[in-house]
Formats: C-alpha cells, structure tokens, sequence
C-alpha cells in the first residue's frame, strides 16, 4: 500500500487528479437545443441523488463556456454513454469543433438533446446550484427516463475510456 501524502493548504492539482483518476465513473453527456443549436459537454460526475424527488447531480467547472448556454435551456438530457460512444465521449470533451459531427441525437419537445444508442437517458431541469471549489454542484430534477441495463456503458479511469470486461 502507498503511503499517504499530506496535501496541505495548496496541492498539487496533478497528483491530485491522477488520484481522483483512480476511481473508475461512467460518462454522460449533458446536452439540449438552446436557440436553434446543439449545445453539450461530457461529464464523469453524474451520480444519483435521490429518488424523492427524483434528483441527479453532475459537477460542472467554474471555468465551462459550455455550461452558461445550456443552464439557459428549460430542459436538459442526460445519456449515460455506451461503450460504443468513446468518439462521441472525446468530442463531446472537447474544447474546439463540431461536438456533435456524426452524432446521431435527438430532441424533446421541451429541448433536451440525448445521443442515440446510450445506456440511460434522463430529462431533467435545474433544480438547484451548489457552489463548491473550483467547481459548481449542479442538481438536476428528473422529469422522464429511459434504461437499456444489458447496454455496456462507458467508463473513465486513469484519465482514459474503457469498456467494462465481461
């Protein structure tokens, strides 16, 4: 076993974020139509909250360009990504480029924006913000659902995509 290191008042974010990485997360994708355009991001801190009510949670940086224009939305989707969804994870990732080229999507009347092929997807709509560090806790109201449970999903450890193994 490692020995523990004391991190003090002003850690180096590397080694902690190749700690964080340690711990294996699915990946979804938090998406919806805000104006006409496809607006998303990939997310690895979508976890359940509550079942009543019915609330969710993803961690959004402080620093996102990206989360300013979906927070305008009425409606946000949720996809909990597949394991055939790393391309879609990585653009959805990224910082430059069509998130969306080749992505097969679809909408709801409401604006929420889901990917097609995901091993869960959730409507949903801010229920409340939490500011915490660098970041910003965001709950999320589930207002409709779908499951796939025999899907593989995706899965993020060690700073890389993974599949599960059977």
């Amino acid at each position: 076993m490692s020995t523990l290191e004391t991190i003090g008042s002003d850690p180096d974010t590397s080694t902690l974020r190749r700690t964080f990485g340690c711990f294996p997360t699915g990946v979804a994708a938090v998406c919806a139509e805000v104006d006409g355009e496809q607006v998303g991001m990939a997310v690895s801190s979508f976890t359940s909250v509550s079942l009543s009510p019915p609330l969710v949670s993803v961690c959004i940086g402080k620093d996102s360009s990206t989360w300013p224009k979906l927070r305008q939305a009425s409606a946000v989707g949720v996809s909990v990504l597949s394991a055939t969804h790393d391309l879609a994870g990585r653009q959805l990732a990224s910082r430059t480029g069509n998130r969306f080229e080749g992505l097969t999507t679809t909408t709801t009347e409401s604006g929420a924006l889901h990917l097609e092929d995901a091993v869960a997807l959730f409507e949903c709509r801010i229920h409340e913000e939490v500011p915490a560090g660098d970041h910003i806790i965001v709950l999320l109201r589930v207002l409709a659902l779908a499951a796939q449970p025999l899907t593989p999903p995706l899965v993020f450890h060690g700073s890389r995509f993974h599949q599960l193994a059977a």
